[in-house]
C-alpha cells in the first residue's frame, strides 16, 4: 500500500529519568543522563536569570508557536540553537541577540554545583545528558507577558495533576536574586509568566502550519464526468470542544488521518487493479486556549474526489503516545453498479485518545457536491471539522 505521509520521520532520543531530592544524589551517580523534570526546574529556579534570558525564552516559544507547535523551547535548543524554536531551520540560532545566554548560565550552575575534579570534561557530560533529552520549557500565555516580569517555575507532575508547587522568582528592594515556594495552576499561569519543564512530545512531526495547499507536480484534481467539476476535499477549520490533558502537558495534538482510494475513475473492471488506497496523514496542534474556538486550517484531504468514489476511512487521535498500532478498514469505490473495498491501513498508538473513527459516505458530502463553494461541519467525538469542496 502507498502512504501519503505528512508527518516528518524523527527520533525523539530517550533519557532514563529518575528524581534525585539532592545535589549530591545528581553527583553521585554514574549516568549523567539521570535528571528529573523537577532537578531541571530546581536549577532553572537557581539561576541569575535577567531580562535577557527571559526575552531568550520567549523569542523561542514565540518561534515555536508560529511554526505551529506549542508555546515551548527545547533544551536540544537551548544549548545548541539558543533563541530557535521548534520547526525552524536547521542551524538557526539567535545566539547573537544574547550577550550571554541561558546555556551559559547552566553551564556555570553545573560546574559550581555538580563539578569534580573531571572538571570540564564532567559538566559538558551534564550539559550533553540535558540536551538529549526530550525536556522543554513550556510557557503557556506567553502572548501576554510584559517583557520585564520574572517568571513562576514548576514542573508538570504527572498523573493528570491540576496544581504543582513552583518556585516564584523575584528580586527585593536592593535587587538580590529570591525564589519562594508557591502553589502553580492554570489560573495563575493566565495571569503571570509561568514555565512548566515538561516533555516534549510533537517535535517529530509536522504540523499541519508546514502543510502547503498545492498539488504535487502532474497531479490534477478529478473532473466530474456530468459537470466537468473538479473536487479537491480540504479541512477548512477545526474545533476543539474539551482540553484533552493536563494543563502541565500543554496542547493538544490532534492526528487526522483519511484512507480513500483517491482519484478512482475506472472504465473497465481491470481498472481496479491499477489502484491501491493511500493515507493522508498530519497533526493539528490546538493550544488550550483555543479550545472551543474555530481555527482556520485549510489542508486538503482528497486531491481527485471522484463520484465513483463510495466511502473514505476517517480517523482522529489525541496523542498520547505508546505503541504503533492501527485500525484496519475499507476504502469503498463503485463502478458498474457495484461496490469493490480496497483494504486500509491507518496507524496510530495504542495509549492515543482515539476522538473518532468510521467511514463517511459520499452522502455524507452530498450538500458540497449539491452547492457551490460549500462548507460542511460534522462533530466527531469532542471536535468540529468543517470540510469543505473546491
Amino acid at each position: 500500500m502507498r502512504t501519503v505521509k505528512l508527518l516528518l520521520p524523527g527520533l525523539i532520543l530517550a533519557l532514563v529519568l529518575a528524581s534525585c531530592d539532592s545535589r549530591r544524589d545528581l553527583l553521585d551517580t554514574t549516568d549523567p543522563g539521570l535528571f528529573s523534570l523537577s532537578d531541571v526546574a530546581r536549577m532553572l529556579s537557581e539561576l541569575p536569570l535577567e531580562t535577557e534570558h527571559l526575552t531568550e525564552v520567549h523569542d523561542a516559544v514565540s518561534a515555536s508557536s508560529g511554526n505551529g507547535y506549542d508555546e515551548e523551547y527545547l533544551l536540544s535548543d537551548l544549548f545548541n540553537a539558543p533563541g530557535a524554536g521548534v520547526g525552524d531551520a536547521a542551524g538557526t540560532t539567535k545566539a547573537g541577540r544574547y550577550a550571554r545566554p541561558l546555556r551559559d548560565l547552566f553551564a556555570d550552575y553545573l560546574a559550581g554545583h555538580y563539578g569534580t575534579k573531571a572538571g570540564a570534561a564532567d559538566v559538558e557530560r551534564y550539559i550533553n545528558a540535558l540536551s538529549a533529552s526530550d525536556m522543554q520549557i513550556y510557557w503557556p500565555f506567553s502572548e501576554d507577558w510584559d517583557g520585564q516580569s520574572p517568571p513562576v517555575i514548576t514542573y508538570d507532575p504527572g498523573f493528570g495533576a491540576e496544581s504543582n508547587f513552583g518556585y516564584e522568582i523575584r528580586f527585593d528592594a536592593d535587587g538580590a536574586h529570591v525564589v519562594d515556594s508557591l502553589l502553580v495552576t492554570e489560573t495563575l499561569a493566565k495571569h503571570r509568566p509561568v514555565w512548566v519543564i515538561n516533555r516534549n512530545d510533537d517535535a517529530a512531526y509536522t504540523p499541519l502550519e508546514f502543510f502547503t495547499r498545492s498539488v504535487a507536480p502532474g497531479t490534477k484534481a478529478g473532473k466530474d464526468k456530468a459537470t466537468g467539476q473538479e473536487y479537491i476535499l480540504s479541512i477548512k477549520d477545526f474545533k476543539m470542544l474539551r482540553n484533552y490533558d493536563s494543563w502541565f502537558a500543554g496542547a493538544s495534538e490532534f492526528f487526522i488521518k483519511i484512507g480513500a482510494v483517491d482519484g478512482f475513475k475506472a472504465t473497465k473492471e481491470e481498472d481496479l487493479r491499477n489502484y491501491t488506497p493511500t493515507v493522508t496523514d498530519f497533526m493539528i496542534v490546538v493550544r488550550r486556549k483555543q479550545v472551543r474556538l474555530k481555527v482556520p486550517f485549510n489542508a486538503i484531504l482528497l486531491t481527485d474526489f471522484t463520484d465513483q468514489m463510495e466511502k473514505v476511512a476517517f480517523l482522529v487521535t489525541e496523542d498520547d503516545g505508546g505503541t504503533t498500532t492501527s485500525w484496519k478498514t475499507s476504502a469503498v469505490v463503485k463502478y458498474n453498479s457495484k461496490s469493490y473495498g480496497f483494504e486500509v491501513e491507518l496507524p496510530y498508538k495504542d495509549k492515543d485518545d482515539i476522538v473518532w473513527r468510521g467511514q463517511l459516505t459520499r452522502n455524507f458530502f452530498q450538500e458540497l457536491f449539491d452547492r457551490k463553494n460549500a462548507t460542511l461541519t460534522g462533530r466527531f467525538g469532542d471536535v468540529e471539522i468543517t470540510f469543505s469542496l473546491e
